[in-house]
């Protein structure tokens, strides 16, 4: 790419405003930001800045510009990531994901191994949305499901969550216990905000409790499981998460098809590096002694 300089000093400019600005960021001169400017403009023939008083603003041709920068740019950054990530040592960053919900099994994990490896820092990133391995997001990503399928990453089997169907003992104290499936009409449950979710038990609850019945929903499952625990009424549980609120009583046992398994997700390029081997052997041997 023999213009990427000149793409990349005009994105700064974009993204910052002012030739000062990208100068600073990018470490040259401002007169080298302004020839760069120049002579892409004149390459391409078209203007891609509106210059004023106060500095530069994209023109239509620029923002176009300015978004194939920002993701040659973002590839790149990731691409550095993932080269710092090939090192032989125990050291530098390791950067793990999982849902949010997790944190109480996967966090101690982690204290654990920073523990024995002083020289690693963690970066635990717990957002919703699917981190891309391939393009150095995260170095493990812990993933619920399906087996994912992308070609260019390794899948290893972690471990089955299994669940509870649960109440508080207030809501139990109120209300009783259904006797079964037939009896769920005349109680109250918890469920989550998509009926799209594609849990294993929540299909189940769809299926099996009344939609009118579903009186409190949620988007994130910390806030469902607060919800059970409140009294708000009936709802699933992990079993780990179970144990940690004795106030909870069973409406009735796990079942097989509630289950949900639990993937561990290296992109090939990094799999085999010595600190991504061993995180995958320290967290197999703490699940282990997870009661899931």
């Amino acid at each position: 790419m023999d213009n990427w300089d000149e793409i990349r000093t005009a994105y700064q400019v974009a993204r910052l405003g002012t030739v000062s600005g990208a100068a600073e960021v990018l470490g040259v001169h401002h007169a080298t930001v302004i020839r760069h400017i120049d002579a892409l403009e004149d390459r391409l023939g078209v203007k891609l800045f509106q210059r004023h008083s106060r500095g530069y603003t994209a023109t239509e041709a620029g923002q176009d510009l300015l978004q194939v920068a920002k993701a040659t740019d973002d590839q790149f950054a990731q691409l550095a990531s993932r080269i710092k990530g090939q090192g032989d040592g125990l050291e530098g960053e390791l950067v793990i994901t999982s849902l949010a919900g997790l944190s109480p099994l996967i966090t101690p994990v982690l204290v654990g191994f920073r523990r024995e490896n002083p020289d690693i820092r963690i970066r635990f990133l717990t957002d919703n949305r699917l981190f891309r391995l391939e393009y150095g997001e995260a170095h493990i990503a812990i993933r619920a499901g399906e087996a994912p399928d992308q070609p260019d990453n390794v899948v290893q089997p972690f471990f089955s969550q299994r669940v509870a169907l649960v109440a508080s003992r207030a809501y139990v104290d109120e209300f009783g216990l259904p006797e079964g499936p037939d009896d769920f009409a005349r109680h109250s449950f918890i469920g989550p905000e998509s009926a799209e979710n594609r849990a294993p038990f929540n299909r189940w609850l769809t299926q099996n409790v009344p939609a009118d019945r579903i009186v409190y929903r949620a988007s994130d499952n910390n806030v469902l499981i607060d919800a059970v625990t409140a009294g708000a009424g009936i709802g699933f549980v992990p079993i780990w998460e179970k144990h940690r609120r004795p106030d909870l009583v069973e409406v009735m046992a796990p079942q097989d098809e509630w289950s949900a398994p639990f993937w561990l997700v290296t992109h090939v390029d990094l799999h085999r590096t010595a600190k991504v081997q061993a995180f995958l052997k320290y967290i197999k041997t703490a699940a282990k002694g997870w009661t899931c």
